[in-house]
């Protein structure tokens, strides 16, 4: 089973290359460029558009929609739901990126209507963050507990059930839960958390392997491992004195010369 998920993991590479989708994406403006240059190293190709007078004919040429909260207004919120329902329409996946749900009520308001007015595909964030997603969809589990990695294998499945859509849990360990599915990634590095927006890359690497494969569990786990074993690819490269700035760009590097066979061998899962 492991292997036969590596493996349709993988090979989703290729044919992501081969079709170059239009991954839609309404993101932030501090990684907004990171996430366009990842989109694009990866195969794919990036558009940004967020005006509500647009939105909703853009994604309609798109094969996965972004939706980032990272820096909300409610321009950007009425543009998130308009394209959100076209996706739907479409049938397209809608990836989530929960940026500080958890932070302040227009976040947490915003991912509420989301769930409610929208098909959300699959949730990428940090432990913190769908930690606030399972407090407003009724979660069981204490703070406490959810807070503690040994925990959060089944908090991810909880939250991946109550929400009706994959769940997607970065950290230390990867984490990746269906309803009936979960998958461990044991790729990359601390250097990771030292550049910013390599969490929204991360997303968009999951919209561009979800948007070509529709299995959106596989294609999270594809992305996710995609982003770790560039990570480590782009460290090994590193030469005595070199820090974050040419980790960044080996980065990029690592991923635009990606290949099938290089993320099938290099990657970790159980």
């Amino acid at each position: 089973m492991q292997m036969n998920i590596a493996q349709e993991a993988a090979a989703i590479l290729t044919r992501l290359r081969a079709t170059r989708p239009l991954i839609h994406h309404i993101t932030n403006s501090v990684s907004i460029n990171d996430c366009a240059n990842i989109t694009l190293a990866i195969g794919a190709s990036p558009v940004m558009a967020d005006d509500v007078q647009e939105v909703g004919e853009m994604v309609a040429v798109a094969s996965a929609l972004v939706l980032n909260l990272g820096m909300p207004n409610p321009r950007k919120i009425e543009a998130m739901l308009i394209a959100g329902k076209r996706a739907a329409q479409k049938g397209i996946p809608i990836v989530l990126d929960p940026v500080g749900v958890g932070a302040t009520k227009l976040r947490m308001e915003t991912a509420k209507r989301f769930f409610s007015e929208m098909n959300i595909s699959v949730v990428r964030g940090n432990l913190a963050e769908c930690k606030a997603l399972l407090g407003f969809s009724g979660g069981s589990q204490g703070v406490d507990c959810i807070l503690k990695e040994e925990y959060k294998e089944n908090f991810a499945q909880e939250l991946a059930q109550k929400l009706g859509c994959v769940v997607a849990i970065t950290g230390a360990t990867d984490i990746v839960a269906s309803g009936s599915q979960l998958c461990r990634i044991h790729n990359g590095n601390s250097l990771l958390t030292g550049i910013t927006g390599t969490g929204c890359m991360t997303t968009s690497l999951v919209a561009c392997f979800s948007s070509v494969n529709r299995e959106t569990f596989i294609g999270a786990v594809a992305g996710i491992a995609a982003m770790g074993v560039a990570g480590e690819i782009a460290e090994h490269s590193l030469k005595p004195g070199e820090g974050l700035g040419t980790f960044r760009i080996r980065l990029m590097d690592a991923i635009s010369n990606m290949k099938q066979e290089t993320l099938l061998n290099r990657m970790k899962i159980s």
